[in-house]
């Protein structure tokens, strides 16, 4: 209770101060912040760095080393294991106490190690991908990484940014902000540089202040920074809060294998400890033997083998240019089977060439060029990849515009409603209102057109033949924006969206994005492995079907965003599997068309890198962007392209897939393993008159036995396992385990006869041998398995393991017979072995394998599947 107070206590003292510093005037915020619009010296900014400590919140701080030792003792079935460790001390049965001992201690340490690299990694990766903000320090505005920004730094905010810290805004252009991280609240804030002084309005309902963890939608603004690190808005959240992650389908299955592997625990400790107990009358050994099954049904390599399969697949793709953000998304991405992407740079070559600049008419018309020059080079937001366009063709055909001096006047933002940019500059004694944007929405707002230097009334006749004009680009693969002027339409330099309406239509710009030769390898590759490729855009349908087509996307039929707003869910999840292009979309839309993919089963990526993506990023099981996104975008993903590219996707993609195959096969050797062996253990303990295998003898099997399996995350994937989405089937699991267990059952029975009657192992002074024995049978076997059913072929013919996995299989066996060959035995109870045991031997253990590899022939015909 005095937790949640205090935490009420300091909310509100927080609340209070950032309310204070809000109502200050300008020039006292720099007086109590010492800092001027020129911004810190590099000196000042250094030592409050020291002072304040990096601009961190606790979620983003590295986890100490001894807290992740800690967290891997945080394992159900480590717990099941401490309970019989300590049950087995208590009991003086300290030998069996020591090996458990050792168990955990070697899942935990493993599991640390593991967790601990990953972090390392994790950190390294990050780095890579490092988010900045752009800050002014000794007059000049330069983009510096987030965790460097200090209290009385100057921000500068464009569209797409993510604020850094809390801050107040001293100047704003039309600012829109997203708070949805703090209040939850999905609509739009607008913010500005003024706020009327009212008592009931908090400190998140303030128009002139801005928080960690939102990012701009729209606009300009310039602000001060208060609040860094943990003492931010943002920073109280990540610290208190308890939410977590959603489980993926792997984290539902792994639960119930979980719970089914305990309640098998929980039915047969009592039935093994009941059945020796009355078989044999010794009570005590009969609970020390039942204790040591329970152990060996516990798959306590799960965590670190899950951990270890997971971290190699992130470090392996680092080094195809994939960064991992969330290792958890590595299951996401194998099992995807639905891609969607943007275009732009994805299946094009991310080079917009500027190759037409036409008049209304389409005859080419250098005022469009001049016009589109200063709109593009005179504004301060987010220049995308046509501005870019613009002004290097501009440079390159050293063109000069056709005014003698140029005065910028005002600009009104980029947004994604209004699909167009203006900028205002005063030449020639006249102030210019110059405006671009996507053709449907310029034409809405234009009244005149402009034709040899004649301004004419925009008639319907003539925007038929603007239409064909753009038809005609659009069928060329062009990308079109429209060019528009307004001349003095204010005395004053104050322009709002209001102003742009009655403009005169002057031209057409047209910009190639060719598409890329890989993509079209790329997507077929996709296909052929069972990913359905889709393009979601905002761009032109005539355009973006074209390129579909030359990439060998499906695109004959397509949908637009107006199409989207009016279909029902049900209509939109009909239409989202047939169609392969949605085009013309705004942001809301792209989610919306991944939510009902979702809804169809389908396991959805979304690719893309534009400020407009950032929602459908959020929406999509696996998000994917690119190292040169907008800090935004970048920060809604959980996996990162270091080169924007379906071939390095499809790397991540195998990678993904031969991570999950790997885990599903130690999942399904183990179960399955486990199976047989207690069916095998019931039958020896109704029938002998002795243990089948003393408890000691028992847990060292099991130890080496999960020894061998530590290299299981290298092993090699066939070919075949990653050529379909994998997806989590529990059935499977149970229908493998139940057809595969059994057969070792088989192979034991048949060593309990052989000891019984060829070596005479059939009384209680015999007892050693026969457990000696068994011992040796069992641990081969339940070690050679994992080469025989790794792979759905014929073993080291079709299907070879790799070394590593080879080599612990093999070193498994040998370290068995070098305890039972040497006096070490006796520290075991073991017996020294007949000679011709081993032929024996050689000969159970062969046959098993050829019947475990006949088993799963019959298994794949009939159930048609594997691993």
């Amino acid at each position: 209770m005095m937790n949640k107070k205090s935490l009420i206590t300091r909310k509100i003292s927080k609340d209070q101060e950032l309310k204070k510093l809000a109502l200050l005037s300008d020039r006292d915020l720099f007086l109590n912040l010492r800092t001027s619009l020129n911004g810190l010296s590099e000196e000042d900014a250094k030592a409050r760095l020291e002072e304040y400590g990096p601009n961190e919140v606790s979620a983003q701080k590295p986890t100490p080393a001894i807290i992740l030792f800690l967290q891997a003792f945080n394992d159900l079935f480590v717990y099941v294991l401490a309970l019989l460790m300590v049950v087995s001390f208590l009991t003086s049965d300290y030998e069996a106490a020591v090996v458990m001992g050792i168990m955990i201690l070697a899942s935990v340490l493993i599991t640390f190690i593991q967790e601990y690299r990953s972090q390392k990694a994790s950190i390294e990766l990050r780095e890579m991908i490092e988010n900045t903000a752009a800050i002014t320090r000794e007059g000049q505005t330069k983009e510096i990484p987030m965790d460097e920004v200090v209290p009385g730094d100057i921000l500068t905010l464009a569209t797409g940014d993510m604020i850094p810290a809390d801050a107040v805004l001293i100047w704003t252009k039309d600012l829109f902000v997203n708070q949805s991280s703090l209040t939850g609240e999905s609509m739009p804030v607008e913010k500005s540089a003024s706020v009327a002084s009212d008592d009931e309005n908090n400190a998140l309902d303030m128009s002139n202040l801005v928080f960690m963890g939102t990012d701009v939608l729209s606009g300009q603004g310039r602000a001060i920074i208060l609040k860094t690190g943990q003492q931010t808005f943002f920073g109280d959240i990540a610290k208190n809060a308890t939410t977590k992650r959603g489980k993926t389908t792997f984290d539902v299955g792994l639960a119930r294998v979980s719970k089914v592997l305990l309640r098998l625990i929980m039915v047969l400790f009592p039935l093994v400890f009941l059945i020796n107990g009355i078989t044999k009358g010794d009570w005590s050994n009969a609970f020390f033997f039942a204790i040591a099954v329970a152990v060996g049904l516990t798959p306590e390599m799960l965590p670190m083998i899950v951990s270890s399969n997971l971290a190699k697949g992130a470090l392996t793709l680092s080094k195809h240019k994939v960064i991992v953000k969330e290792l958890p998304s590595i299951q996401n991405l194998g099992s995807m089977d639905v891609l969607c992407t943007d275009k732009t740079g994805t299946i094009t070559e991310d080079r917009v060439v500027l190759v037409q600049h036409l008049d209304p008419l389409g005859k080419e018309n250098t005022q469009v060029l001049d016009l589109a020059f200063l709109n593009s080079n005179y504004q301060t937001g987010w220049k995308n990849l046509m501005d870019i366009a613009v002004i290097n063709y501009y440079e390159e055909e050293n063109r000069q515009v056709p005014f003698q001096s140029i005065q910028k006047i005002d600009e009104i933002p980029f947004d994604f409603s209004r699909r167009r940019l203006t900028v205002v500059v005063k030449a020639d004694k006249h102030q210019w209102m110059i405006t671009k944007g996507a053709v449907e929405e310029m034409a809405s707002i234009c009244k005149y057109v402009e034709i040899d230097g004649e301004v004419l009334e925009f008639t319907k006749e003539l925007h038929q033949e603007l239409q064909q004009v753009n038809e005609r680009m659009n069928r060329q693969g062009m990308r079109v924006i429209t060019v528009a002027i307004k001349r003095d339409a204010h005395d004053e330099a104050v322009y709002s969206t209001e102003d742009e309406r009655d403009m005169t239509l002057i031209g057409f710009m047209g910009f190639l994005d060719p598409a890329k030769e890989s993509a079209i390898t790329a997507i077929s590759s996709l296909h052929e492995h069972g990913v359905d490729v889709k393009v979601l855009t905002g761009d032109n349908a005539i355009v973006a079907q074209k390129v579909c087509q030359d990439v060998g996307i499906d695109a004959d039929k397509f949908v637009l965003g107006n199409q989207v707003d009016q279909m029902s869910d049900e209509e939109l999840q009909q239409a989202v599997d047939k169609i392969h292009l949605f085009a013309k979309l705004n942001p809301m839309q792209k989610a919306r068309i991944i939510e009902s993919l979702q809804t169809k089963g389908h396991t959805v990526g979304f690719m893309g890198d534009g400020i407009n993506d950032a929602p459908a990023l959020r929406k999509a099981d696996v998000g994917i962007s690119v190292d040169t996104a907008a800090d935004i975008t970048k920060d809604a993903s959980s996996i990162i392209l270091l080169e924007k590219s379906l071939d390095v996707l499809e790397s991540g993609v195998i990678e993904g897939r031969r991570v999950f195959s790997n885990m599903m096969k130690y999942i399904k050797i183990t179960i399955s393993s486990n199976f047989g062996n207690v069916f095998s253990i019931l039958i020896a303990s109704a029938f002998l008159p002795f243990l089948p295998m003393l408890s000691l003898q028992l847990l060292l099997q099991n130890l080496i036995y999960d020894f061998a399996q530590l290299t299981i995350p290298w092993d090699n994937v066939d070919d075949e396992e990653l050529l379909t989405p994998t997806k989590w089937e529990t059935k499977g699991l149970m229908k493998f385990t139940v057809c595969i267990g059994p057969v070792s059952s088989i192979f034991d029975v048949i060593t309990f006869l052989v000891m019984w009657f060829v070596f005479g192992a059939n009384t209680v002074a015999n007892q050693s041998l026969f457990q000696t024995g068994w011992f040796m049978v069992g641990l081969a076997t339940q070690a050679l398995v994992v080469l025989m059913v790794r792979t759905r072929k014929v073993p080291f013919i079709q299907s070879r393991p790799s070394l590593p996995v080879f080599s612990s299989i093999m070193a498994a066996v040998v370290l068995g017979m070098i305890i039972v060959l040497s006096p070490f035995r006796e520290q075991f109870e073991f017996v020294q072995l007949p000679a011709s045991y081993w032929i024996w031997f050689v000969g159970i253990v062969a046959a098993y394998m050829a019947a475990v590899q006949f088993a799963k022939f019959l298994y794949i015909k009939i159930a048609k599947e594997w691993i």
